[in-house]
């Protein structure tokens, strides 16, 4: 375990040197505990709760990640059943209805946008969607998120979006909004980033993308204060440049404010090229760099 002598903020959390001897302490009592005990234990013991009364237990799962990822820590192994278990999850065989979908969004009738990160069976119907169909694939999620599903009036999948835990650094947002490290540390809880987008591939229908963008963005913030205790202020996105046109985005006033540098966060010696992404943002409160900028 690595030394500290300083106060961290973590997670919008200030952790200090006994947090760490804590944590420790927990470790060697307990070495069969895998890391969701532990953090289900820590945030318990810290009562670490959001302003909905909830323990912010996904939140310690990623404050224990950063500080292993720091040298601080050092968790306990990942339990391998749970991700041979996610995997066979992954591998059973689902059947979607292939008849097309098209005419105009008029035509489709009523549609309906349902949040489902807390209902298990709609979850892993759009988890199953999205591993199939969308390029990128989906491991599932982890720390703050929300996932929509969308269904015409006979319950039929049309597409969905997930938003979790926005980029930590991105040199066109972070100067766009003006803040300092410190700033964006204290307030990059109140960012999400839209991770995944997908319209199934037997859905035709002109308008349908930004408009399930617009009623989502108009719903998004009340609906993260409602779970998470806190509101979204800012919204940002990648849209992989060779492959998308960011229409949908750009229809739904999206603004685009550059790109990304082509090089991985991972890639140290500046040899590893990665797809060039524009980043978007799309902004849900008026004075959002007042709140930012704190």
């Amino acid at each position: 375990m690595g030394a500290m002598s300083e106060t961290l903020l973590v997670q919008g959390r200030r952790v200090e040197a006994t947090d760490l001897v804590r944590i420790g302490e927990l470790l060697a009592a307990h070495p069969e505990w895998s890391r969701r005990r532990l953090s289900e234990a820590l945030c318990a013991a810290w009562d670490w709760r959001n302003s909905a009364g909830q323990l912010k237990d996904m939140a310690t799962r990623s404050l224990l990640l950063k500080l292993e990822a720091s040298g601080l820590i050092q968790l306990p192994a990942r339990r391998r059943l749970a991700s041979n278990r996610m995997a066979s999850q992954r591998r059973l065989p689902r059947l979607w209805d292939p008849t097309p979908v098209t005419g105009t969004l008029a035509q489709l009738g009523p549609l309906t946008v349902q949040e489902v990160s807390r209902d298990n069976a709609a979850r892993r119907e759009l988890a199953a969607a999205l591993a199939e169909f969308h390029y990128l694939g989906h491991r599932g999620t982890v720390g703050e998120n929300l996932q929509y599903r969308v269904r015409n009036a006979h319950g039929r999948l049309l597409g969905g979006m997930v938003f979790g835990s926005a980029a930590w650094k991105c040199r066109a947002r972070d100067e766009f909004i003006g803040w300092s490290a410190e700033q964006r540390q204290q307030g990059l809880h109140l960012l999400t980033n839209n991770s995944r987008f997908l319209i199934l591939p037997f859905v035709t229908v002109p308008h349908l993308a930004s408009w399930i963008l617009g009623q989502v963005l108009r719903r998004l913030s009340q609906d993260w204060e409602s779970k998470y205790g806190h509101p979204i202020v800012l919204v940002e996105t990648f849209v992989e440049r060779e492959r998308f046109a960011g229409t949908s985005y750009q229809a739904a006033n999206w603004m685009r404010l550059g790109a990304t540098t082509g090089r991985s966060r991972q890639d140290r010696d500046h040899t590893l090229a990665v797809p060039v992404k524009d980043v978007y943002l799309y902004p849900l409160r008026r004075h959002f760099r007042q709140e930012l900028c704190r």
